[in-house]
């Protein structure tokens, strides 16, 4: 049976809808595609280091498409648990995430030479906490968590219930990190790593991601607004 252009066209964007659907890594790809053009537009890449920067998330979007397609295919040869549909399926995730690892890579090269400088200036425009803010900051989470743990009946201070303390004190040390350095490499890291001990407890079934979001911004606003109250405080001892 032949099909038409426009038919395969069709066929070819089911397959993309099927795919966004089902696959909820296809659609946060998606959205970073979404927010990357956003940023492009007010940053004014060159020509080259755009077309690179599509071809990466182009690469990302197909690597995650084949992925499906194997799922599927595996799942229709074998039904049931089998070592090697187990290692198919493996490898395909395992594709998606070089693919994403490249891409991540690229888009670092390409827009931290844009994005830093305004990163450096916003850390600038809050200011240094210092050594005693930072303490304070960081006692000031703890006992906020408590208090808000206990106003919501649910979980003790070091597992489980509103807000998470985890979160809260890794997000409450990354932005004292981030002020105190005011680098935006070491800034980046030490949040990733307070992202990394947040996914642990939604991976260990301890919080919820609501849960786990709250703690994350109590912990940087409340450091924040610290920060900016010493600063305050300092300039009026100047005066």
């Amino acid at each position: 049976m032949k099909y038409r252009f426009i038919d395969s066209v069709n066929f070819a964007i089911q397959g993309i809808l099927h795919a966004t659907r089902t696959q909820k890594h296809m659609r946060y790809h998606f959205s970073a595609a979404i927010l990357l053009l956003v940023a492009v537009l007010f940053l004014r890449i060159t020509a080259l280091e755009f077309t690179l920067l599509s071809l990466s998330v182009a690469f990302v979007l197909f690597a995650e498409m084949m992925n499906t397609a194997v799922e599927a295919l595996v799942d229709l040869v074998s039904p049931g648990y089998h070592p090697l549909a187990k290692i198919a399926k493996d490898v395909s995730s395992g594709a998606v995430l070089i693919a994403a690892f490249g891409t991540a890579v690229t888009g670092y090269s390409i827009l931290s030479k844009y994005i830093f400088p305004h990163y450096r200036r916003l850390l600038n425009m809050i200011g240094s906490p210092g050594e005693m803010a930072t303490l304070v900051s960081i006692l000031i989470v703890v006992i906020v968590v408590i208090i808000l743990k206990a106003l919501s009946g649910s979980g003790s201070p070091l597992q489980g219930g509103l807000p998470s303390g985890h979160a809260a004190v890794a997000f409450s040390i990354a932005t004292s990190v981030s002020l105190n350095t005011r680098d935006p490499i070491i800034s980046i890291l030490t949040i990733t790593l307070a992202v990394m001990v947040s996914h642990s407890r939604l991976l260990m079934h301890i919080h919820t991601l609501r849960e786990v979001i709250f703690g994350a911004t109590t912990g940087s606003v409340i450091t924040i607004l610290i920060t900016l109250l010493f600063r305050t405080m300092r300039l009026e001892q100047l005066q």
